[in-house]
């Protein structure tokens, strides 16, 4: 007569039913959310200093570089003097974006841009409080 192991072996076995239904619930959870997209940047424009009249899309292909593919990016600005714009006008930075070719989104920086600023561009889909 062992009545202390039977119900020993009656916890062990209850353990093992917890743990691996957690598992299975793990792994239920993370194929559900496999098959959500990321959501990724692709550029369609950045310009730098076009209040002071330098060409709309002057910086395009440089930001499209860092950028785009990207579920987020930060693009610090590189610089005081890109493509032929010089600092004797306090120049701004804007870039325009779409996440998978369906949002359409725009960013700047005000006018006074220096080296080192940094615009923040996301396609990432906001999940916390106030979504």
């Amino acid at each position: 007569m062992r009545p202390i192991e039977r119900s020993r072996d009656k916890r062990v076995f209850l353990r093992g039913v917890l743990s691996g239904a957690l598992v299975l619930a793990g792994i239920f959870m993370a194929s559900a959310n496999s098959g959500a997209q990321m959501r990724v940047i692709t550029i369609v424009s950045g310009s730098f200093g076009e209040n002071c009249g330098a060409p709309h899309g002057n910086l395009t292909r440089e930001l499209a570089r860092h950028c785009n593919g990207r579920q987020t990016c930060d693009y610090a600005m590189p610089g005081l003097h890109l493509n032929g714009t010089t600092m004797t006008c306090a120049s701004n930075f804007s870039a325009e974006w779409h996440c998978d070719h369906a949002d359409f989104h725009t960013a700047a920086l005000s006018p006074g841009v220096k080296s080192g600023d940094t615009l923040v561009l996301g396609c990432a889909e906001s999940r916390g409080a106030g979504k």
